[in-house]
């Protein structure tokens, strides 16, 4: 009877503290809290504790939960007072619907339930009511700031464990309502007709990884004891098209080199788990004849072994099901739970389903075809996590048992919404410096397109939830800067424009000083689960544009784009009609906002200095099928042609001069390469600039990239300002995989750094300067952290 007055006053405790924090209203306002608040808050809580001592007995009865022992020590105590059936259900629970989730209490040992499943890569997705909207991953990774990710995450994290203390306090346990987000998605980007590109941060494995962690850093805090929420990165692995053209990811068996395993589609992965990722979520597809949740090369020999990671790892939704019905690896659900913990599982992620594999642990032990000790040791990870979270800690102790309701969608929040917007947008064109825009030049402007005030695609997929009045449109948006502003719907089917009026286009843009023209995909054409049979504009939008082209005589036409992937916009590229072009991906709810301060150069951070994460083919036939995992001729790294928009490129409003770049002569195979470069903003405005730093090997005969980045920075400089930006190269960026270990050759190596990649056709509107260093000895060393 002891046991459930423990979990009565466990719940109680929680609500409390939660209650005291928690509005049930959303109010867009600042919080007002005081300290004098908190502390009052504290005295009653700690008050209910002293009081349950007396009358029960204090929570130290069980030494899981008695703080002054080490996280270690407390979750064997924990697990070892389990009985089987009990850590079956808390590793079955992971996934969405009731059937699913949440993780089930455990009365007679004080334990709440705790839901697993939830998102926050472009803010708190999914869950019911309001939360910031950013953009998604792809237009982040386009900023080329891990500072912008940092706070992107930090703002993501304060409302998703916000709104789960205030869940919490109501007894609400429903999907995407927990603290645990499976969050970011860092697969490489290596074909352009995926349909998830929008979620992840583009091509480059060193970027990724980098990014990565920054956001891992924001989500997680930087308490020391708890954490804010947690963060799991997915999906490992050589998960990254196609999804369903022209096969699905279901089934999908990716056929990977090791070169290409550990010099592409890992080191993304590792470096999350240097990061400190609380979870890795395993993918649909298999590797090499191995379904990946099933794979003990990737997540015991790789993962656990080499990389010492100490997390759980998560199925993706259904995905261990998939491995009997799509995959037919195994006939039964009793032999996929076998082989699934016994290759390092820890978590099921099921689709709602009243008997999800996980569910046949028990009868697995059993059967002798899976250690109970190793069941055990699988479910630990899951209480550890939970208790970083402080879930069994006195919640007085955990300043992230502050957050609620009244930290979610405030004025500082909308504010970073809209900065994370402009620094996401990348200049792809800006003949005679058309941009920025002077309003007051343009009499008769007209905006047009299927994006131009499509509210729901400008969000991308799976974006947080909130209310209409959040959010701008870019028509919104730009109404401010151009009260009479043009506008008609035209399309029929939104982005797909199955249909459009050519005499309604004509009678919108004759006789205008400026068209805007709003044009691109959204979650209709590219998504998770549905890939882009070509990189073409979807339904009959380019016929629409060149309707605008023929009937805009003299005005100035500037095209924006709101797409994840690459579009075919090669003739409109060299189409002098086309003054400007614009890549905004999908902003979120500061799209119209953030579009008007860019085009007319107002505010902070207005000058575009987002970069391609992703190269953009100059035709078709640049691309490999999607099917084949080779990285040869894919991605900046080994692409042997020159593309239309290289990773890296993007214009800005002023102009940048790369004056010198010094670095270390000689270093050691192992040894880090410290270089300084100094650039100076010698145009017309301020703005800031990337800083892209490659390196490349003079031997050719090397099974390396043609260059690979090794270092990038967004810096800010104003007119006139000269810099001297000073780091370093870590030696992994020049190590290559060969023979299951790391090699280093002796020999000569080039670095360059400047605003672009070195020798690209297309350039952009700074320079790059190049030095030679020299490696002096070679090395080799084993995959481990």
């Amino acid at each position: 009877m002891t046991c459930f007055y423990i979990s009565c006053v466990i719940t109680i405790v929680t609500i409390f503290v939660s209650a005291v924090f928690c509005s049930d209203a959303l109010n867009f306002k600042t919080n007002n809290r005081t300290e004098d608040h908190y502390k009052a808050a504290v005295s009653e809580i700690e008050e209910s504790y002293s009081k349950f001592s007396q009358i029960h007995g204090s929570f130290g009865q069980y030494p899981f939960w008695n703080t002054n022992l080490s996280w270690q020590e407390r979750v064997e105590d924990l697990v070892s007072r389990l009985t089987l059936e009990e850590v079956q259900l808390q590793m079955a629970r992971g996934g969405t619907g009731p059937y699913s989730t949440p993780a089930p209490p455990i009365m007679r040992l004080g334990i709440v339930p705790y839901v697993w499943n939830s998102k926050c890569q472009c803010g708190d997705q999914g869950a019911k009511e309001n939360a910031t909207a950013f953009p998604q991953s792809i237009g982040l990774a386009a900023s080329f700031s891990p500072q912008l990710l940092f706070d992107v995450a930090t703002v993501a994290s304060v409302e998703t464990r916000g709104k789960h203390n205030d869940f919490v306090r109501r007894g609400v346990y429903a999907t995407n309502t927990g603290a645990s987000c499976f969050s970011p998605v860092i697969n490489v980007v290596r074909d352009p007709h995926w349909g998830r590109i929008q979620e992840t941060y583009g091509e480059d494995p060193f970027m990724s990884g980098e990014l990565a962690a920054a956001f891992l850093n924001g989500l997680h805090g930087d308490d020391g004891r708890y954490v804010r929420v947690t963060g799991g990165c997915r999906h490992l692995d050589a998960y990254s098209g196609p999804e369903n053209i022209p096969a699905s990811r279901l089934s999908f068996d990716a056929k990977v080199s090791d070169y290409d395993l550990y010099m592409t589609y890992l080191p993304g992965f590792k470096r999350c788990v240097e990061a400190g990722t609380y979870s890795i979520m395993c993918s649909y597809n298999s590797v090499n004849g191995v379904p990946a949740c099933a794979n003990q090369r990737l997540l015991t020999d790789i993962l656990r072994k080499s990389w010492k990671f100490n997390g759980y790892v998560v199925s993706d939704e259904q995905a261990l099901e998939y491995i009997v019905s799509e995959h037919k690896y195994l006939n039964n659900y009793l032999d996929v739970a076998a082989a699934s913990v016994n290759a390092g599982v820890n978590l099921e992620l099921s689709a709602d389903m009243p008997q999800p594999v996980f569910l046949s642990i028990l009868d697995a032990v059993k059967q002798g075809k899976v250690n109970e000790s190793l069941v055990r040791d699988r479910v630990k990870p899951l209480f550890y996590t939970r208790m970083r979270l402080g879930q069994f800690d006195p919640p007085a102790r955990n300043q992230y048992s502050r957050l609620s309701n009244l930290d979610v969608v405030t004025p500082a929040h909308f504010a970073m919404a809209v900065d994370a917007a402009k620094k996401s947008f990348v200049l792809l064109k800006n003949d005679n410096s058309v941009l920025p825009l002077n309003p007051s030049k343009f009499k008769t402007v007209a905006i047009l397109g299927p994006m131009a005030d499509n509210y729901q695609e400008m969000f991308g997929s799976l974006p947080p939830l909130q209310n209409r009045v959040f959010a701008k449109t870019p028509l919104e948006g730009l109404r401010e800067a151009f009260p009479g502003i043009r506008y008609k719907p035209v399309c029929e089917g939104q982005t797909l424009c199955t249909k459009y009026s050519r005499g309604a286009v004509k009678k919108l843009v004759t006789g205008t000083d400026l068209i805007i023209a709003v044009f691109g995909t959204g979650p209709a054409v590219e998504a998770e689960g549905n890939d882009r049979s070509n990189l073409n504009f979807p339904g009959m939008q380019l016929q629409f544009i060149e309707d605008i082209l023929e009937n805009g005589g003299t005005a100035k036409i500037v095209l924006i784009l709101m797409s994840a992937g690459p579009l075919n916009v090669t003739l409109l590229d060299a189409d002098s009609r086309v003054s400007a072009i614009l890549e905004c991906f999908f902003p979120g709810q500061a799209t119209g906002d953030a579009i008007r301060e860019v085009l007319i150069n107002k505010g902070n951070n207005s000058s575009p200095a987002g970069r391609l994460p992703v190269t953009w083919p100059l035709y078709a036939s640049q691309v490999p099928p999607i099917t084949n995992y080779s990285m040869v001729n894919r991605t900046y790294r080994y692409m042997q042609s020159s593309p239309l928009y290289p990773f890296g490129f993007g214009l800005s409003y002023t102009k940048f001069i790369y004056e010198s770049l010094i670095a270390v002569e000689k270093v050691k195979a192992t040894e880090n390469l410290m270089f300084e470069v100094t650039l100076k903003n010698v145009g017309a405005y301020d703005a800031d600039e990337v800083i892209q730093c490659y390196i490349s090997w003079d031997n050719p005969d090397l099974p390396v990239p043609i260059r690979q980045l090794a270092h990038f920075a967004r810096v800010h400089l104003k007119q006139g300002e000269e810099l001297r930006h000073t780091a370093e190269i870590s030696w992994k960026r020049w190590a290559f995989w060969g023979r299951k270990r790391w090699f280093v050759k002796q020999g000569s190596m080039r670095l360059t750094c400047g605003g672009q990649q070195p020798n690209q056709t297309k350039t952009a509107n700074s320079n790059v300067v190049t030095v030679t260093f020299h490696i002096i000895d070679s090395a080799s060393v084993a995959d481990t952290l």
